[in-house]
């Protein structure tokens, strides 16, 4: 199946009020991500891979042993990627429902533990990549990171959060300030909401 460039599920301004402009999901969201999409196409089509599931793809291209992925996976983890960082933000500042908070809390001690942890993930990980909320193979939850496209899919994980630390994800509106990106993330712009039934249905 083709793949398609989903919608926001916001307007492109909805998040301008917590940390991400409009500028920034008009370039992110319509220019980059979109790139994934076309791309992706352009590269599958003709292949095994031609109406296999995103996933199927992902999991099925990713090159543990690899120095450098293929285009194919680049482009389609990218794509699935994107597809969930809308998802995990909102505009509404929504609460961390009680559950989440309590596996947090048993996870790793308290949610600012969590948070500490999560954000470092981001900001150690060398060049583009992704920070990740994941439950890992054995039901426990990790914070991990990825390079590049790279994403809980290849490792048999389900991504409860993801934070894309590519340049263009934050350098409008925090140029070169990563760290500071982050914790705008973790504190204005998730949707536990979201990360809590991706919880409940892993």
């Amino acid at each position: 199946m083709a793949f398609e460039l989903p919608d926001l599920p916001y307007a492109h301004d909805a998040l301008a009020g917590q940390g991400m402009s409009k500028e920034t999901l008009e370039y992110h969201h319509d220019i980059h991500h979109k790139a994934y999409v076309d791309n992706g196409n352009k590269l599958i089509a003709g292949t095994e891979w031609e109406g296999k599931t995103l996933e199927e793809i992902v999991k099925g291209t990713y090159d543990s042993g690899a120095v450098a992925q293929s285009g194919i996976f680049n482009n389609a983890s990218q794509h699935w990627n994107h597809m969930q960082f809308w998802e995990m933000m909102g505009p509404n500042n929504a609460s961390m429902p009680g559950e989440l908070e309590s596996r947090l809390k048993d996870g790793f001690g308290s949610v600012d533990e969590f948070k500490k942890q999560f954000a470092a993930a981001g900001a150690g990980q060398f060049g583009s990549g992704w920070a990740w909320l994941v439950v890992d193979t054995d039901g426990s939850l990790k914070v991990t990171k990825t390079e590049n496209g790279v994403n809980p899919l290849c490792f048999d994980q389900t991504a409860l959060l993801g934070c894309d630390v590519w340049e263009h994800s934050y350098y409008i509106d925090f140029r070169n300030k990563r760290p500071a990106y982050l914790d705008n993330f973790l504190d204005n712009l998730v949707n536990w909401e979201n990360v809590a039934e991706r919880l409940a249905s892993a």
